[in-house]
């Protein structure tokens, strides 16, 4: 079996606001029904589904890696309008990451790798 691409299914305690935070961080966002929608970042995407189950959501982890940590981190400080919280960036033998949690809970670990 060769994998082409994964994808992963992200819950979402408020579906339109999730489909916001995650358009506010960069991401295109396409309806693909009534219940999903694909946000989509270069040659990157996820699905964001009007589903949440809070266990599941809160032990939700996703690695997005970028670039330009502080153009990122730029970007997050700014999301003044949703229900998430982050921390600063933090150096790590591998690179740099913000810790940030989306408005479901998830949690997203925005790296810059050496």
């Amino acid at each position: 079996m060769q994998v082409d691409d994964i994808r992963v299914f992200v819950p979402c305690k408020n579906y339109q606001q999730s489909c916001a935070f995650y358009q506010a961080l960069g991401f295109s966002i396409e309806s693909a029904s009534a219940d999903l929608s694909i946000a989509t970042s270069g040659e990157c995407s996820l699905f964001l589904q009007r589903y949440y189950n809070q266990e599941f959501a809160e032990n939700l982890m996703l690695q997005v890696c970028v670039l330009n940590i502080n153009e990122a981190f730029d970007i997050i400080s700014k999301l003044t309008n949703f229900d998430i919280r982050f921390e600063g960036i933090k150096q790590e033998p591998w690179g740099k990451v913000i810790y940030l949690w989306g408005p479901s809970g998830e949690l997203l670990h925005v790296t810059e790798f050496n």
